[in-house]
Order: C-alpha cells, then sequence, then structure tokens
C-alpha cells in the first residue's frame, strides 16, 4: 500500500473507540470487547517490537497528552532520540507518532553517540515510513486472522499502536540501534486493556482522572481510576498528584497491592502566587502564561528552575509537576542525564497545539471535550476582560455531556436582553462535526434553549468560522471548543484563512 490506500484502509476500519466486527454474512456483529492478549498475539508476530526501547507510560482523563509532549520535549532537549506517541490527532494521523530527528543531519552523525547529530527536534512520521510499516502490521494481522490466531482484525487504534513500535523500534542502519532511545506513550482509553499497555514501563504516570467514556470505563471515578491503575507494575514506579478522594483511594490501594513506589509531583507545583498573577497590567493572554521558578533543593542537581511554558492556563501546572517529577525520576534513578538547564529549555520548547492556542489574531481554540475540561476554560476564559465580546463555536460528541458541557460553558455567550449588559455583543455559533459520532446540531440547539441562552446554527465548521469572522468586532475573541476533531478542523482552517475568508 502507498501513504493514501494505508489511511483510506485505516479510516475504513470505522469508529476507533467502538470497531464493529463483521460476522458471517457481512451482517454487524456486537461492540468488541477489549481484549489486551490480542495486541501482544500482535507484537509477537511482529517482533515484539514494543520490549525494544525503555517507555514512559502515561495515563489519565485529562492532562495526559501535555504531560507526554511536555516530557518528551525535555527528553529531546536532552539530546535523546525521543519517541512519543499520542492520540487521537488534530489533522494528520502522523501527528500522533513522532520521533526526535536531527535539525541539521550531519554525515558524521552516530546512533551510538548521543547529541553527535546535533539539534534534535521532535518530527511526525514520514509518509513513506507510515505506508511501509502499515502495510506491514496489516499483512501480519491478515495472517494472524486466517489461521485462528486473532478472532477478528486489530482495530483503527491496536494498528496505529503496532506502526509506532515498529517505527520506534525499527533497526537504523549501519548502527544496528532502535531509532529510540526511549518512548513516551500516552494511554489511548483507560489503562488496562489499552493497546499501549503491552509495554513495560520504567516509569507509569497518571494525570488527573474525571468521569468520561463511562460505557467503556465505568460509571465512577473508582472504576475509572482502576482502569487507569492498569498501567501500574509489581514494584514499579508511579508519578502522580493528589486529586479527587475517590480516585486517591482507587490509586492508593492499587499502590499498595502491587508494591509500587510512589513519587508525589506536588513539590514540583508552582509557589501558591504565580509569579506573573501580581502583574494587573499584563493582557489577559499574558496572565495565562506559566512563568515561575521552583527550588530543586530535593533533588540530585540542587537549585532553581525557571519554568516558562507556551502551554496556557493554571491547570497546566500539575501536568507539568509532572513531566518535571518524571524527568528528574529519570535522572536520579535511571542515571538519563538531563540537567535543570535543558529541563526548562524542553519545557520551553514543547509544541502541543489546540489546548488554549490562540491562532489568527483572535481565534482560541481548546479541545475540551467533558465537563472537567470545560471547567478548565471557564476558568481560562475568567481572565479575559469582561468587556471583551466574544462569540462560542461549539460542538461535541454525541456520547460525550452535552448537558453538563453546555450548563457549564453556555451562559457565558449569553446575549439575551434580560442577562448581563456586557455580553450583548456575544454570540453562540453551534456547526455540525463531520464525524459519525457527533451531536447533531438540532440536539446542540436543544441544549442552548433549555439554558434560554440565544444560539445560531451554521451549516458546518467552515461556516461557523466565517460567520464568526464577520459578527465579531475587531476587539472580540472567537473561542472554538467541545471536540479534538471540532478543534482539528477549525486549526485545518484558520491556517488557511483564505478558505474561509473568500
Amino acid at each position: 500500500m502507498n501513504y493514501a490506500e494505508a489511511i483510506a484502509h485505516l479510516h475504513a476500519l470505522g469508529p476507533e473507540l467502538a470497531p464493529a466486527a463483521i460476522g458471517v454474512g457481512g451482517a454487524s456483529a456486537p461492540r468488541r470487547k477489549f481484549d489486551l492478549d490480542h495486541m501482544r498475539r500482535l507484537c509477537t508476530a511482529l517482533g515484539d517490537p514494543q520490549h525494544r526501547v525503555p517507555s514512559i507510560l502515561i495515563a489519565g482523563t485529562n492532562g495526559k497528552g501535555s504531560t507526554a509532549a511536555t516530557l518528551a520535549s525535555i527528553l529531546n532537549a536532552a539530546g535523546y532520540r525521543t519517541g512519543l506517541y499520542t492520540s487521537p490527532h488534530l489533522v494528520r494521523v502522523n501527528e500522533r507518532i513522532q520521533l526526535s530527528q536531527p535539525v541539521l543531519p550531519s554525515e558524521y552523525g552516530s546512533l551510538t553517540s548521543r547529541g553527535s547529530d546535533g539539534e534534535l527536534a521532535l518530527t511526525e512520521i514520514h509518509d513513506a515510513d507510515f505506508a511501509r510499516l502499515y502495510t506491514r502490521v496489516d499483512e501480519a494481522a491478515q495472517a494472524l486472522v486466517q489461521d485462528g490466531t486473532l478472532p477478528h482484525a486489530p482495530s483503527f487504534f491496536e494498528r496505529l499502536t503496532a506502526v509506532a513500535f515498529l517505527y520506534f523500534g525499527e533497526s537504523f542502519a549501519p548502527a544496528g540501534q532502535p531509532r529510540a532511545e526511549i518512548l513516551v506513550l500516552e494511554v489511548g482509553l483507560g489503562g488496562r486493556l489499552d493497546a499501549t499497555n503491552v509495554v513495560e514501563p520504567l516509569i507509569s504516570v497518571i494525570t488527573d482522572i474525571a468521569l468520561d467514556h463511562q460505557e467503556f470505563l465505568g460509571t465512577t471515578l473508582t472504576e475509572i481510576a482502576g482502569e487507569k491503575c492498569g498501567i501500574l507494575r509489581e514494584n514499579g514506579i508511579l508519578v502522580t498528584l493528589s486529586q479527587h478522594p475517590e480516585a486517591n483511594q482507587a490509586i492508593g490501594l492499587a499502590a499498595a497491592r502491587l508494591d509500587v513506589r510512589g513519587v508525589n509531583a506536588a513539590i514540583y507545583l508552582p509557589p501558591a502566587q504565580r509569579n506573573n498573577e501580581d502583574r494587573p497590567s499584563a493582557n489577559w493572554m499574558e496572565r495565562l502564561r506559566n512563568r515561575y521558578l521552583l527550588s530543586l533543593q530535593d533533588s540530585s542537581e540542587p537549585g532553581l528552575l525557571e519554568v516558562d511554558s507556551p502551554l496556557f492556563g493554571t491547570h497546566q501546572q500539575r501536568n507539568l509537576a509532572l513531566a518535571i517529577a518524571t524527568a528528574i525520576e529519570l535522572r536520579d534513578h535511571f542515571g538519563y542525564v538531563i540537567g535543570n538547564g535543558v529541563i526548562g529549555e524542553g519545557i520551553r520548547t514543547t509544541k502541543w497545539p489546540g489546548r488554549l492556542e490562540v491562532v489568527w489574531p483572535n481565534l482560541l481554540l481548546d479541545v475540551a471535550h467533558n465537563p472537567a475540561g470545560a471547567w478548565t476554560l471557564r476558568a481560562a476564559i475568567a481572565a479575559v476582560p469582561d468587556e471583551m465580546p466574544r462569540t462560542l463555536i461549539f460542538s461535541c460528541l454525541r456520547d460525550k455531556d452535552l448537558a453538563e458541557m453546555s450548563r457549564i460553558l453556555f451562559p457565558l455567550f449569553d446575549a439575551s436582553p434580560d442577562g448581563d449588559p456586557l455580553r450583548r455583543r456575544d454570540h453562540l455559533l453551534l456547526a455540525p462535526i463531520p464525524n459519525a459520532r457527533a451531536a447533531s446540531v438540532s440536539e446542540l440547539l436543544a441544549a442552548a434553549e433549555h439554558l434560554g441562552v440565544p444560539a445560531e446554527p451554521a451549516s458546518s465548521l467552515s461556516h461557523a468560522l466565517s460567520l464568526a469572522h464577520e459578527i465579531t468586532p475587531t476587539d472580540g475573541l472567537i473561542i472554538a471548543t467541545g471536540s479534538v476533531y471540532l478543534v482539528g478542523e477549525l486549526r485545518h482552517l484558520a491556517l488557511r484563512p483564505e478558505e474561509v475568508l473568500t
């Protein structure tokens, strides 16, 4: 298969979270249950590439992608050939699989001599490599189904995970060493049965846990946290932060049962008063920046760490703390050479788009896709001056909690005549997402009507963006949120404004 054929074949597998098995005669069978043994069989057929490179495994409901991106950037800055695997993607599937590559390739570079290739940058897998490795995975999968080793073909996510393991672990001539020296892997769903969980991680990281994907993971925080704890290993290491008591208890019980050594990242949270919060003259975006000094007196390299992250919002301070704690754990207990200055550089150069990201002069994108994410966005909106007119572009998937997300966000854009006079210039635009799991515009409108918040439908995300540009004053702000798919599409359009504004 070439690249276009591989991508088409991948997308033909259907929804990532609910791959429907096909029964006799082509009829749809009941929703497939996740089974980690199936992923292990596929990896065995491929030579177990997941065991060739040491890994860090990161699970959680919110923040695991930001934590993974920050940690990978730190390791990249330290000169390690770092593999980063995340999900979902914003625009292209290749975004999920990134590897540190030399910025200026040198004929004198060597995979056996760290840093000899000079500065590294995390780079998406090349189309040709993706097509070649996807073909190999597909051929192995077909053979396993034909001989009865697998009951059905691997899912979208299982195949992508296998491609990532092959790419990162592939021997690279002439040294014969794996392409990557260390992997940072974001769990896709849950943890216990996720395809990434076939690795034996050096360190397991659990970020904040909230209600999401209840149809797969359970209806309580205790049940969901239990699934996330599936990434823990006996006598292993866990980096985490204290959170909701239910989640804390589940994590504590799982860690005690497995005799896990816990690392509390709280010592890497900033002082209660952030350095930039006492600067009233700063504009609203500057107030959202995370800039502060940390004292690392308890680490093997005492001193000050200057944190200056491009990821906005106070919630990112928890993700930064987790990434810092993991990097220091690698330094202090696994021999990785990661100085404080390198940690600061890695934080400063992190790239993780779509998370409180400002594009155009006045378009704020955020992938908040559940109530916890909506609350985080609401806290960020609180930094926006009250007098600034705002337009919200919103949509979400049908399996998300639309009622709760709308209650959190929609009233902030209520232009009703009897509402806050400062909001009279605000707008709420509701648009469809090109996804089979998307909520309909009528469902979105019903949620707004229930709250008494005026809303206007748009025929497409492109139409919504064009309309938002027309109705939002030049001194106003457009905010787009509700789904990763929405943000990915709007980001693609916003970076090509000729497609929207003509």
